[in-house]
């Protein structure tokens, strides 16, 4: 796997893209804290497709309605890096 690293500068042009991935980075979090909020609950990891579904309801509530800026597509893969990452943790 290539990784890259890139300079983005504050520019009229690049203003969407650091909303999208401020944006991406607030899913994140959340989506890890809403993994510790259950495993301390039930004892247990949360399903990725539970998971997906509840970033599904978010986008429609009018709070969480910014994370509709974000592709469908980013969101599946935030989550799928973070089920890896807890099954790799667990495991």
């Amino acid at each position: 796997m290539k990784t890259y690293c890139f300079k983005l500068y504050k520019a009229k042009r690049n203003k969407k893209l650091h909303k999208v991935i401020n944006i991406a980075g607030i899913i994140y979090n959340h989506c890890i804290a809403l993994h510790k909020r259950y495993y301390r609950l039930f004892k247990k990891s949360l399903n990725i497709y539970k998971l997906q579904k509840h970033l599904t309801k978010l986008k429609k509530i009018g709070k969480f309605s910014y994370f509709k800026e974000v592709g469908s597509q980013a969101i599946q893969d935030i989550t799928q890096r973070i089920d890896r990452a807890y099954k790799l943790f667990s495991s």
